[in-house]
């Protein structure tokens, strides 16, 4: 692991940046030269969508990954930022290629399906944690007070993952697989604090 951190070191943080925009720049190829399949717009919104769960995951991830001996802290905010602009494209395809700005049609889905209540839930839950992602929200709050913010996180990927399966509707693999997950990564933070090697900070 010590040589695996310090490969990480050497990354700079906008290589994660670049690396995480990448399924967009894709997403954006197939729109305009095809290969998006019969329903464009539904694959838009999946795909986005997916990126942003993937990249919360993936930040969520990081605190567990430290009992390991594997120190990626450095790369959690540009992951959690990566979700939240994925998550915005994905409400931003659903309000105007999805729904055609019918916002009518679109407040009647926010009273009547759960899907479309959960992922806004998920959406508003990480707003605050996109504004106070820089340091000086840090120092401004005290690190205490951050951190207590920070747990919407927690939020944020239960809604998320809950969407997911009720869009989905089916119980395939992908989807179980994303459960699983978001699950085992709740759990962890439910491990009583003697349990653990060592504490970490959520």
């Amino acid at each position: 692991m010590d040589w695996l951190n310090a490969q990480a070191r050497r990354v700079p943080t906008w290589v994660v940046y670049l690396l995480g925009l990448v399924p967009l720049g894709l997403l954006i190829w197939g729109a305009v030269f095809g290969g998006l399949g019969p329903d464009p717009v539904k694959a838009i919104e999946r795909g986005l969508g997916e990126r942003g769960l993937q990249f919360l995951l993936a930040s969520l991830a990081i605190t567990p990954l430290r009992l390991l001996r594997l120190n990626l802290l450095r790369f959690r905010r540009a992951l959690g930022l990566l979700s939240f602009i994925y998550v915005t494209l994905h409400l931003t395809a659903w309000v105007w290629l999805d729904m055609g700005l019918r916002w009518d049609e679109m407040l009647a889905d926010l009273t009547k399906r759960p899907f479309v209540i959960l992922g806004m839930i998920g959406f508003l839950a990480m707003i605050p944690l996109a504004v106070t992602s820089w340091n000086g929200a840090i120092r401004r709050m005290g690190a205490a007070a951050w951190n207590r913010l920070h747990k919407l996180a927690y939020v944020a990927i239960l809604a998320g993952v809950v969407h997911l399966v009720l869009l989905s509707k089916v119980w395939t693999t992908e989807v179980l697989v994303y459960l699983g997950l978001t699950l085992a990564l709740l759990a962890l933070r439910l491990v009583p604090k003697g349990g653990m090697r060592r504490r970490v900070t959520a």
